[in-house]
Formats: structure tokens, sequence, C-alpha cells
């Protein structure tokens, strides 16, 4: 079978390792252990296509080190139980673990006493933030190197090279064209071989123009994994965006959703975000955006950009007031620190002495409803902007007839 040419242009040393020169390079950590032959157990955590594997197998390569390639997803406990015995005739070895934060429970009670010992030197990759989804006692144990999101000046060398490669003998390709490739990828160097390969053999003069490389893709790629950290990081964006008032970067958030498809989890943060960050500043956000909810279902995709986009703009330009999600979270606050009280027997079920507001002028008649514990309790604090201006002036006048008992 014919390898990818990903594969084949994947480094064997590190220092045919593109990127990474925060850990990788001259006087830089990893390559300083190899240069000193020591390692230690690591995990490579970071997004796909940005070198975890690559680096992994170029530090065993410039070790010369032995060592073994598992999957905590697809190998079992009796081939961890392989690779301790092996490490055990050959007074240890180098464990490449790829998807660290799915080794469950029995396989981590084998690995943990092995890692203790020395016997295992293990190099974990992973996707996922480790601080979140790998067990502590795993983590504890191992030296934490974040790999960052490749540039596309990074790309572009990586094209580069590629060119010259001999599975690609007589291409033609301008700089612009590589530089479409490098964009298209969304930083992911092997999706940018990966599209270079196919445009190269798509071709039937070996020549690849720009119209070439659009006719096969056109949309740019970004890691979201819908599952995983960087999903979560593009709806972070998007309601930290709003919140702080930028329309730019919320469409901007918006749109990367959009690209990928992903209504479902926009209108849920955006439900958020209505009641969290803009609540009783702008009250008629929420309506305003179930309607544009209800247009994007009922159009859907391309469609449901529209009133997606309008309603994001409206929301980003929108005055904000967190003021009545956190006084009911200093109310629950209260509750589970048994900060509770009886109800005043006058607001309890059937009781004759309750005054019912109604009954009195402007539908208002001061009489207590907290608990005596709580009575003098403030958790509604107003700000002094958009609708909740109204709000606060009612709040206040009803405290102030309060304070004067009549």
């Amino acid at each position: 079978m014919n390898k990818p040419l990903a594969l084949k242009l994947a480094p064997t040393t590190l220092s045919e390792v593109i990127g990474q020169s925060h850990l990788v390079g001259e006087g830089k950590i990893l390559t300083n252990l190899v240069k000193n032959k020591k390692l230690f157990s690591m995990i490579l955590y970071g997004k796909p296509g940005i070198g975890k594997t690559s680096i992994a197998n170029a530090i065993v390569n410039d070790l010369g080190e032995r060592y073994r390639f598992l999957n905590a997803t697809v190998n079992t406990k009796k081939d961890l139980d392989v690779v301790i015995e092996e490490a055990k005739m050959y007074d240890g070895m180098i464990l490449i673990m790829d998807e660290i934060h799915r080794l469950n429970k029995d396989k981590q009670d084998i690995l943990l006493p092995q890692l203790e010992s020395g016997l295992i030197t293990l190099i974990g990759m992973t996707t996922s933030n480790p601080y979140h989804a790998i067990n502590p006692a795993i983590r504890s144990r191992c030296q934490l190197f974040e790999l960052k999101e490749l540039e596309t000046n990074d790309i572009i060398e990586g094209l580069q090279k590629a060119i010259k490669h001999p599975d690609l003998k007589g291409i033609e390709i301008d700089d612009k064209s590589i530089e479409l490739i490098a964009k298209l990828s969304g930083n992911d160097l092997r999706y940018a071989y990966n599209l270079l390969e196919v445009a190269f053999y798509s071709t039937d003069n070996k020549k690849i123009t720009e119209e070439k490389i659009r006719k096969i893709n056109n949309k740019p790629v970004f890691f979201s994994d819908k599952n995983g950290e960087g999903h979560y990081d593009v709806l972070s964006g998007l309601q930290k965006s709003i919140r702080g008032s930028d329309v730019d970067a919320a469409l901007h958030y918006l749109a990367r959703l959009t690209v990928e498809g992903d209504l479902d989890s926009i209108y849920r943060r955006l439900s958020v975000i209505a009641y969290e960050d803009i609540g009783l500043a702008n009250p008629a956000i929420g309506p305003r955006l179930d309607a544009a909810i209800n247009a994007a279902e009922r159009i859907g995709l391309p469609e449901a950009r529209i009133p997606l986009g309008t309603i994001v703009t409206e929301m980003a330009l929108s005055p904000k007031s967190n003021t009545a999600h956190t006084a009911f979270d200093a109310a629950i606050a209260d509750i589970e620190a048994g900060n509770v009280g009886t109800i005043p027997s006058h607001i309890k079920t059937n009781s004759p002495d309750y005054k019912y507001p109604h009954d009195y002028k402007g539908a208002y008649v001061i009489q207590q409803y907290l608990p005596d514990k709580l009575k003098n309790k403030k958790y509604y604090h107003p700000k002094d902007i958009g609708y909740e201006k109204n709000i606060k002036e009612i709040y206040e006048r009803l405290g102030k007839i309060k304070s004067q008992g009549n």
C-alpha cells in the first residue's frame, strides 16, 4: 500500500520538526533532553496536525531507545501487559500512547507502578486539556508540554519542503497556490500535505493552480471538535465577545460555528448569553432571540446565517447586565450554606394574617417575606443601565417605602 505523502514527510529527528520553537531547537527543553540522553515521562497536548506524534517519534529516533506505540482507546489491557513484560526484558522502555485521556482505570492501575519505578517512560499525546481530561495520578507523574498552533509561515515552510519530495516529481506550483493551500489548511500541516497531494494527482499535467485547489476544497479547515476543548473555546470566544460588546469578534466566532454547521450549540449558547450577560438591561432580547432561532430553524442553512447574524449584532451592541443571575446565585449560595430560616407564618398556606397586595393602593403593602434570619438580606443590586434603570427606580422607591414604614 502506498503511504500518504504526509506520513512520508513526518520528521525522523527533532531537527526536522516544523514549528514548536518554544520546545524544539537550539537550547530548547526537548532538544536538550535528547542532547543529554535523559528522558522523563511527558504528555504532549494540542490540536490535531500540529506535530504531537511527529515529536514523539523524533524523540525516540534521536535517542535510539526501544519503544512501543499504543492507543488508549484501541489497545487492550493485554497489549499493555505485553509492553510491560518486554520492558522488563530490556530493563526499561519508552511507551508512546495516543489519546492518553481515554486511558481507563484498569489500564491506569497497571501503568502507574511502572511509571513510578521508571520501568516505563511515557510519552502521552492528547488533543484535550490534560489539566481537565487526564487522571491526576497519571498527570502528576508526567511533565506537561503544550504544542502551539502552527502559523501560516510554518505551513508554507512544510509545503516548500513537500514539493521537493520524489513523489511530486515534475510538480509546477506558484507561491500564491502554496499560500492558498496554507490558508485552507486551518493551520493543520497534515491536512495541507494531503490537499497538496490530492491536487497533484488530480491534474493531467502536474501543474497546480489556485483554480484547481479551489475546486478540491474552497472551505477553510479549522479545529472545532464538537466533543473537545477546541469546540468550547469557539463558544467561549463567542460569549466573551458579545459580553465585551465587540460585534466584529462576535460575528467571527459565530461564522466559525456556522461554517461548521453546529446550529444547536449556537442556539444554546446564545440563549445563555441573553439572560446571563444582557439580562435586565434589555429584557426584550430573550423573545427576540427566540424569534431569530425559530426563523433560523425554519429556513435552515445557508440562509439561517441571516437571522443569526442580525441577532448576534444586536446582542453584542446591547446594554449589558448580570445582576439578576448573580442575585439568584447569591440566594442559592445561602441555601447551600444552610442560611435558610423559617418561612414567616403570615405567608404560609391559608394564613389568615396574610395581606393580599391587590387589596391595597398601588398593589403594594409592607410585610415581611424573607425568614427572620435573612430579613434584611439584599441579593439584588441593580445597574443604572438600559431598561434596568426603570427597574432600579422601582426597587429603590419600594426600599424607601419599607424604610419609612408606610
